[in-house]
């Protein structure tokens, strides 16, 4: 057993040598109509799983995904024949799914697997829908691997998903960042320092963390993803990523009571900010190193009128 293999690589080799041939075999008709691959929730499907991963929600696994008249003519029996295939591959036993991880693989409806995440079952068709959508869920609907997809509808949804938000979206999203990134980073988190508010302190530093890393992720046109796996993708971006992971780290790591190595942390990441938001065109020139001066400004370049007009302290 290979116990460092990830669970992309296994349940792609497990398709190919254990689901396939029998697919093919007894299936053939519906198999060309179906797509098969690992995405989703978990972290195999972000290729972040390792070996302590391996004690809940891991195995030799697939989705297939069908469409809605097909799981209803056929899900039943395919489940049935998949579920009498080997137990064990490459040293390793079937999904152990725990409690709380069920539905994440096999057989699939494809419209209720994307209902799960968008709360509709295909991609959004109006500025409104999309922003309903929790970004943590899309990062979700678009992660892993698409093994085979023979009809190729699973994968227009998916592909259209994956060219990102409207900009207008984005550029809504940005604005708010810029202002509760200045309002818990520049302006609360030294205040409450300098009353002794150290639990507001925390929490005004925790905040700042989790939007200027939004923020990252929004420059380079990236679905966050949950929050564990936020810092850790942090450095695959070209944007400013890996520079801001490292500044994350070492904002995290120092002391608290180093109040001005903490501040000086934040200001450099908001000065790369504003400078990207510069050389992408989202603002026309850089008036101060303030990031809240510019949230308004960018909500006014929004192209929709009824979301231009939408507090940029919301997204």
């Amino acid at each position: 057993m290979n116990n460092k293999i990830k669970g992309m690589e296994l349940s792609e080799l497990y398709f190919k040598n254990v689901y396939l041939p029998v697919l093919k075999k007894d299936f053939s008709d519906l198999y060309e109509r179906m797509a098969i691959g690992l995405a989703g929730e978990g972290s195999e499907c972000f290729g972040y799983d390792d070996e302590i991963s391996q004690d809940h929600d891991f195995g030799p696994s697939c989705c297939v995904w069908l469409t809605q008249e097909d799981y209803e003519k056929h899900g039943r029996k395919l489940s049935d024949v998949l579920e009498s295939l080997p137990k064990e591959f490459m040293g390793f036993r079937a999904l152990n799914i725990s409690d709380w991880g069920n539905d994440r693989r096999g057989v699939l409806n494809m419209n209720d697997w994307y209902y799960k995440f968008l709360g509709m079952e295909t991609y959004p068709s109006n500025l409104y829908d999309w922003r309903l959508i929790p970004e943590t869920a899309l990062a979700a609907a678009t992660n892993g691997k698409v093994f085979v997809d023979n009809l190729g509808e699973f994968t227009e949804i998916r592909k259209k998903l994956s060219e990102y938000f409207p900009e207008d979206i984005r550029l809504n999203k940005i604005a708010t960042r810029c202002m509760k990134i200045a309002q818990s980073g520049q302006y609360n988190f030294p205040r409450c320092m300098k009353r002794d508010e150290i639990v507001a302190a925390r929490m005004a530093e925790t905040e700042f963390i989790d939007e200027a890393v939004h923020m990252i992720y929004l420059l380079n046109r990236v679905y966050k993803p949950f929050y564990k796996w936020f810092h850790r993708r942090l450095k695959e971006l070209p944007i400013l990523g890996e520079e801001t992971h490292v500044m994350i780290g070492k904002l995290v790591k120092l002391p608290f009571d180093e109040i001005y190595r903490k501040v000086e942390i934040i200001e450099k990441i908001c000065a790369n900010i504003i400078t990207e938001m510069k050389k992408q065109g989202i603002i026309e020139v850089i008036k101060s190193d303030f990031l809240l001066d510019y949230g308004p400004e960018i909500q006014k370049s929004i192209t929709d009128e009824k979301l231009r007009n939408w507090s940029p302290w919301l997204d």
